[in-house]
């Protein structure tokens, strides 16, 4: 096994074991083959203002949000240093004022 720790091609997480033949993901519980060369599909993501965003940008919001099941109000220019970006109707994973949580694209801009 290389010295690395692959990540998960399903949920972007590098808790996981090699089982002898496949690579287990301890989050999601996706296995695959950690041998074979993943394809590497790049997601195209536009912030609010149509520019393209990349694993690792870093992003402002431009209104405030609040959040779903909670009190907690994200304020207008917080910012979110090395998103990550991911499939689904909310596109980027980020921390926000040290919580972990899930944004679309349209209420952030490049930073």
């Amino acid at each position: 096994m290389s010295e690395t720790t692959p990540i998960c091609p399903q949920c972007a997480s590098e808790q996981n074991y090699f089982d002898g033949t496949f690579t287990v993901c301890l989050e999601c519980g996706h296995e695959w083959d950690a041998n074979s060369t993943p394809a590497t599909q790049e997601l195209d993501v536009k912030d609010s203002n149509g520019n393209p965003l990349a694993n690792g940008d870093d992003v402002i919001l431009i209104k405030d949000l609040k959040l779903k099941g909670s009190s907690t109000v994200l304020k207008k220019g917080a910012k979110a240093k090395g998103i990550r970006l991911v499939e689904g109707d909310h596109e980027i994973d980020c921390k926000v004022d040290g919580m972990k949580i899930m944004l679309k694209a349209c209420f952030v801009k490049k930073a």
